[in-house]
């Protein structure tokens, strides 16, 4: 029989960007995906539940394919991967087994979702992801849902000063479509010196009408002014930009900027994206847009990284638990419980309460506080 040792692992180490969550980590996850998804449910959003491995070939449809985790299935020998996002399921869920339902449809969802590799700013292969997908529609009034359930969601989770980057992925790509000089640059080009917000290399290569777009990053209302008021701005952009001016002035008590043409992780998006922040949480806290399903159909949705949160500290609670002395009868600890203790039951006696998290003591059928010494206090 094969072992770790045999083949040179160290018993217990875990592959590279993997991680076990010890309490009070791992229940904090638990209780926030509940948190989250039932602020979904509240908006109407059903939840699936799609397997955490498929089709490789019906994963890499959405994209992302280089975050794949491949292997071949023993039973059908097709090649298998293991999900790195949920946003694709859910839109094949809908499509297929969903097809007839009713539009707009909302779904829900939540789950570990695995990357090949991790990255400096998240250096983690293995994430917990929760979400909400509108399918069907992603106008103005879809947009304003989406955003209002993800700050809801986010608030009710305990993330502090929420704030929105916005972005319109498609922008850059419109513009030249509409017959805005790029001189001898390439589209590609022009994005990738907009990425880098290098006006001096669009002005060498004659598309310096682009610069204004690097000078509109920033705060969301002054973002917005500088842009609707750029010359040749064609009507499809500039309907864009309204439809953004009327989301921003929805979004109270949460700070907006906007960067027009930023496009990481944006690459699927359409005519909006946003990015999600909060106090105290490094990197993002969840990301959004609009997008088409691989039919041309609408729809818009967010996906908010759980993991962030517990790095954070969020979601956990102070949980009052009482060690039961050996023999202690059913019934009281039955009631204990119904009051909202949570009974540890010792099998021998003498031992310390706070060696098992416990902050109390039964002592003749009652909770007694324990001292510092592991002692019923008097």
């Amino acid at each position: 029989m094969t072992t770790a040792t045999t083949i040179g692992v160290t018993p217990g180490l875990l592959p590279e960007g993997l991680r076990d969550r010890l309490p009070p980590e791992a229940e904090a996850a638990a209780t926030l995906v509940r948190t989250l998804t039932g602020v979904f449910a509240s908006f109407g959003y059903e939840r699936v539940s799609p397997p955490l491995m498929e089709y490789e070939s019906s994963l890499a449809g959405g994209g992302g394919v280089r975050e794949l985790l491949r292997f071949t299935d023993p039973v059908s020998q097709h090649s298998l991967a293991l999900r790195s996002d949920m946003t694709g399921q859910v839109g094949r869920i809908a499509v297929t087994r969903l097809g007839q339902a009713a539009r707009p449809l909302r779904l829900s969802y939540a789950g570990p979702v695995l990357r090949v590799r991790g990255d400096q700013l998240s250096p983690e292969r293995e994430r917990i992801q929760a979400g909400a997908e509108l399918i069907g529609d992603d106008g103005e009034a879809a947009a304003h849902e989406i955003m209002a359930v993800a700050i809801e969601a986010l608030r009710a989770a305990g993330v502090a000063a929420l704030s929105i980057d916005i972005t319109m992925p498609t922008m850059v790509s419109d513009l030249a479509a509409s017959g805005w000089d790029m001189g001898r640059a390439t589209l590609a080009q022009v994005q990738a010196l907009l990425d880098g917000k290098d006006a001096g290399g669009l002005v060498a290569l004659g598309a310096g009408a682009f610069v204004p777009l690097i000078n509109a990053a920033g705060p969301a209302d002054v973002a917005l002014a500088r842009l609707l008021a750029l010359p040749l701005l064609p009507s499809t952009v500039a309907g864009r930009l309204s439809r953004i001016v009327r989301l921003v002035a929805g979004l109270d008590g949460v700070s907006v900027t906007l960067d027009p043409t930023e496009r990481h992780g944006f690459e699927y998006q359409t005519w909006i994206g946003f990015s999600l922040f909060g106090a105290g949480i490094s990197g993002e806290v969840g990301r959004g847009g609009a997008y088409a399903l691989g039919t041309g159909e609408a729809a818009i949705g967010f996906s908010l990284y759980v993991d962030g949160l517990v790095d954070a500290g969020l979601g956990q609670r102070a949980q009052r638990r009482i060690l039961l002395p050996p023999g202690t009868g059913a019934a009281i600890a039955a009631r204990l419980r119904s009051e909202g203790w949570a009974t540890v039951e010792a099998f021998t006696g003498g031992l310390d309460p706070r060696a098992y998290g416990c902050s109390h003591m039964l002592v003749e059928d009652l909770p007694h506080a324990v001292d510092g010494d592991g002692q019923k206090e008097d």
